[in-house]
């Protein structure tokens, strides 16, 4: 072992499980002595996978995904280019494999399969269909996908006001158009006014932006059954290896059409869970590890509310020992206050 390799090794040397990400490669040679890990304990510090395409980080995501199911912790990541449905089956070896095997030194890799659950958001998709109400999915978060500007977003929470106030649940799109459409009227605006009001044209804009979101097909991803996010905690229960951790994989059909929801949607999957877990402060593992995968598309012409908001989620996220990693292709495509909260980095 070299000088260098021996004190990477040390800088990783520490007690208790943790993710074995690889072994260090130094002048052209494995040294299989010196291995990177991150302890479970750490990984509700959050963390950021970033990297060029073609550089690993879905490989790097895959095998984080295998070692913390076999650990016992649940995880979710969407699966967008359908690369991570391979986990429901073991592999197969092959001569390549093998002598990476024996160069890493992983002397205990064999091909193993792992409990995977697909989900399809609104069930455009094969997977089990995953929906939310328009109440739960919240003005900040509709917002930032229909594309709404600050005051737009405002007149927005001042209609979601007036509904909770008024015991309305809106369940889907047709709700919300509907409750646009009786407070823009005569006998609604009177009731309206006395919150601030809103103006015709800015109802109109907020209107014609629903109408082009439910053109594109949005309608399937509102309205109930509404997912339990606490389902996502699940651990198997039976088979072979008791005790591990379900891989939740969402497909994301046709996301080049529709980013803002995708990744949006994502966002409201995190906060729910932020919002049902309770309170259990550190732990020795985590028991969700959540990836947003193309996490760019989250921050891209977001509101200065809608940044705070996922700021502050991300933040306290996890004491319900939840763990979040953002995978991207630069640091910088997020906001610096989120990047900052990134204690376990893999670039």
């Amino acid at each position: 072992m070299s000088d260098i390799t021996q004190r990477i090794a040390q800088g990783y040397a520490f007690d208790g499980s943790a993710l074995e990400l690889g072994t260090v490669v130094h002048d052209g040679q494995v040294d299989p002595q010196a291995r990177v890990r991150i302890p479970l304990g750490m990984l509700n510090r959050h963390g950021l996978i970033a990297g060029a395409t073609g550089t690993g980080k879905t490989k790097t995501l895959q095998l984080m995904a295998e070692q913390l199911s076999a650990a016992g912790v649940a995880v979710f990541a969407p699966d967008i280019k359908s690369d991570l449905s391979g986990l429901l089956r073991a592999g197969e070896s092959n001569d390549k494999i093998a002598q990476r095997v024996t160069d890493t030194g992983d002397s205990t890799w064999t091909p193993t399969a792992f409990p995977t659950e697909f989900f399809a958001l609104g069930g455009v998709g094969t997977g089990t269909p995953l929906r939310a109400t328009v109440t739960s999915f919240g003005p900040i978060l509709l917002a930032k996908v229909l594309g709404l500007n600050d005051t737009q977003e405002s007149a927005l929470s001042l209609v979601f006001h007036w509904a909770d106030t008024n015991g309305l649940a809106l369940l889907d799109l047709a709700d919300l158009r509907a409750v646009i459409g009786y407070l823009t009227s005569e006998e609604g605006n009177k009731q309206l006014k006395e919150l601030g009001g809103v103006a015709k044209s800015t109802a109109g804009v907020i209107l014609r932006e629903i109408s082009e979101l439910v053109a594109q097909g949005a309608e399937d991803f509102f309205g109930e059954p509404e997912l339990d996010t606490a389902d996502l905690l699940r651990r198997t229960t039976d088979g072979d290896n008791p005790g591990r951790g379900i891989i939740n994989l969402l497909e994301l059909a046709d996301l080049q059409n529709r980013p803002a929801l995708f990744s949006t949607f994502l966002m409201w999957l995190l906060a729910d869970l932020y919002e049902e877990l309770p309170e259990v402060g550190d732990l020795d593992k985590p028991k969700l590890v959540f990836f947003l995968d193309e996490a760019h598309l989250l921050f891209d012409d977001a509101s200065p509310a809608f940044l705070d908001a996922v700021t502050q989620t991300v933040r306290l996220v996890r004491s319900k020992g939840i763990g979040v990693f953002f995978v991207t292709q630069r640091p910088s495509d997020l906001p610096e206050a989120v990047l900052a909260q990134l204690g376990n980095r893999v670039q």
